[in-house]
């Protein structure tokens, strides 16, 4: 309970808000419009990156009240209007097409069910709407992976679940989204086993 609740909430909130990680979220974050959700929105990392000329309100999604709770400062901070959600982020209680935007970081790799919030993405997005991501996972090195590999069962415990060798393009296209921009690389100052990076946008592919 210590554990769940209090230190590992704070230690993965800490990771991902190492520097290289910040620059990865300030590629992604300032391209988001309209009303936006945001899947995982944890502790609040991304809030004071949405651009308040260009973006109405931010509907946050996350299981984790534990961690919702360390975001209070950061939505207290913000101009924008923070709306927080707790829920599976395959089962959110959102109409279809009413989202302009879904900003997703560092959370495809942990959802226990990444097909049906892929689903339920499709279900939410507009048409036109566009799904804006930044993700670690599967290293196209094979040593790297290969120690990917030996590490997943105990990181999934560590890190919440969070899965080291998820490929995220091929779990998009076999899902219905279609990427139209994507870049790769091993993130500066991170080990490699969990610093390969994707980031990117897509829509659906109808």
């Amino acid at each position: 309970m210590l554990w769940s609740k209090f230190i590992q909430p704070r230690l993965i909130s800490f990771a991902c808000a190492t520097k290289p990680f910040m620059i990865q979220r300030i590629k992604i974050v300032p391209l988001a419009k309209g009303t936006v959700l945001e899947i995982g929105i944890g502790s609040g990392l991304n809030i004071p990156l949405y651009d308040e000329n260009h973006v109405k309100k931010v509907v946050g999604v996350d299981p984790s009240e534990d961690m919702q709770a360390l975001a209070k400062d950061r939505i207290n901070e913000s101009p924008i209007d923070i709306q927080l959600v707790v829920a599976d982020a395959a089962k959110i209680p959102l109409d279809d097409q009413s989202i302009d935007t879904i900003v997703c970081t560092y959370t495809l790799c942990t959802v226990s069910n990444p097909e049906g919030v892929l689903k339920e993405m499709k279900r939410i997005l507009k048409p036109g709407g566009k799904f804006l991501f930044s993700e670690h996972g599967h290293a196209p090195d094979e040593s790297v992976n290969k120690f990917q590999l030996r590490l997943e069962p105990f990181w999934k415990f560590l890190a919440d679940g969070c899965h080291l060798t998820r490929s995220i393009p091929e779990l998009l296209r076999a899902n219905g989204m279609k990427l139209d921009k994507m870049e790769t690389m091993y993130l500066p100052s991170t080990p490699r086993f969990v610093g390969f990076n994707y980031w990117g946008s897509a829509v659906h592919d109808l």
